[in-house]
């Protein structure tokens, strides 16, 4: 099951990429697919919150693939699935009422 976790971790390492990369944008850094980011009043502010979200979602998510280095039928993958689940909602409910609401221009 080494290989389930390769890719697992992989995934993470592009989150933890995608964080470093909106750590050092010059614009705005997105959150949701296809939409554009609101009028900002910090950008470098907005961007580090944003950076820092990401790479701690990716550190978080290549943790709860520890499961998956263990023996096939192991219960405790239900673990990862719901830990991934709840750790999104986690990182959308973050960004919504803490971060938006930081550096959204009024």
């Amino acid at each position: 099951m080494t290989a389930g976790f390769i890719v697992w971790a992989s995934i993470g390492t592009v989150m933890i990429v995608l964080g470093i990369k909106a750590l050092f944008a010059k614009k705005p850094a997105g959150f949701w697919a296809n939409v554009r980011t609101g009028r900002i009043n910090d950008v470098k502010g907005h961007n580090r919150a944003t950076g820092l979200l990401f790479t701690a979602y990716g550190a978080v998510f290549i943790l709860m693939g520890i499961p998956l280095l263990k023996s096939r039928n192991t219960p405790f993958i239900l673990l990862s699935i719901l830990g991934v689940v709840f750790e999104t909602l986690a990182a959308m409910a973050v960004y919504s009422c803490v971060i938006t609401k930081k550096y959204a221009a009024r």
